[in-house]
C-alpha cells in the first residue's frame, strides 16, 4: 500500500496500524536496539515510486521503520512524505550484488545501497525479526 502520509488522517493511521501493527513502545524499542534504519539511498524503484521520486532534483533516499507485523518504508518527494506499507507476509528481501538490497511488495519495489556496516546490521535485524514473527507454515508442523 503506497500512501501519502504528509497530513494527519485518523482513517489512514488506523489502516496502517491494522496492516503492520501499532508502533513499538519505548521499552520494546530499547530491547530491540532501535527500530529505524540509517539513511538508505535508492538506486532503483518500481514505476509508481520512480514517478514520485523524479518530481524533484534531490538525491533519492528513504528509511525503514520496523513494526510488530511489518515495515514502513518512508521517502520524500517535493514537500510530501510517502510510505510504502509492507506486512511481513508480503515482504520479500533479496541481497543483490555488491551491497544492494531489494525490498518487494506485490508490484512495488525499491533497491537500496547497503554500503555501510550499520545498514547491513539493520537488515540482519529486520530479517531475524521477520522470521521470529512469521506465522507458522505447514512445513513446520
Amino acid at each position: 500500500m503506497l500512501v501519502n502520509v504528509s497530513y494527519s488522517n485518523k482513517e489512514l493511521t488506523r489502516k496502517i496500524d491494522t496492516e503492520v501493527g501499532k508502533p513499538f513502545t519505548l521499552k520494546e524499542r530499547w530491547a530491540l536496539g532501535g527500530i529505524g534504519s540509517p539513511r538508505l539511498f535508492i538506486t532503483e524503484a518500481s514505476l509508481g515510486i520512480r514517478n514520485l521520486l523524479i518530481l524533484d532534483n534531490n538525491r533519492d533516499q528513504c528509511n525503514v521503520e520496523m513494526r510488530p507485523k511489518g515495515i514502513i518504508v518512508r521517502f520524500r518527494s517535493l514537500l510530501e512524505t510517502y510510505a510504502l506499507v509492507i506486512p511481513y507476509y508480503k515482504l520479500t528481501i533479496y541481497k543483490g550484488d555488491l551491497g544492494i538490497y531489494s525490498i518487494y511488495r506485490d508490484q512495488h519495489f525499491l533497491k537500496v545501497m547497503a554500503d555501510t556496516k550499520a545498514v547491513q546490521k539493520f537488515f540482519t535485524k529486520l530479517l531475524n525479526h521477520k522470521a521470529d514473527n512469521a506465522p507458522t507454515s505447514i512445513e513446520d508442523l
